[in-house]
């Protein structure tokens, strides 16, 4: 049986998986230019881990799609990561709101 303490490391550890994974989709967008379709970033991910592009882990797409998803859909972090869905809910045009460069 976990203790308290373990189980709290464990969500710690997956907290920080996950905010990796979001950084290097953000990453990605801009490498693009700021927008891309979300399968160009997922196989983008895909090649940056050593793996087969042409048959990108199922696991790893569920993973890239729902850590976006998740992010726009928050608020604060949508914010934070300037995340932006180009054409709406339910788009596949991932992008990236870049802050206005003071002048």
């Amino acid at each position: 049986m976990a203790t308290q303490q373990t189980t709290s490391r464990r969500r710690e550890r997956i907290s920080q998986q996950r905010d990796r994974l979001i950084d290097r989709i953000r990453e990605t967008l801009l490498h693009f230019g700021g927008e891309a379709h979300r399968r160009d970033v997922i196989v983008h991910l895909a090649k940056e881990s050593g793996l087969d592009w042409r048959n990108v882990p199922e696991d790893l797409e569920a993973e890239v799609i729902q850590s976006f998803e998740e992010t726009w859909r928050d608020e604060s972090r949508r914010a934070a990561y300037g995340f932006h869905l180009k054409f709406g809910e339910g788009s596949h045009r991932w992008s990236v709101r870049m802050p206005e460069m003071a002048h």
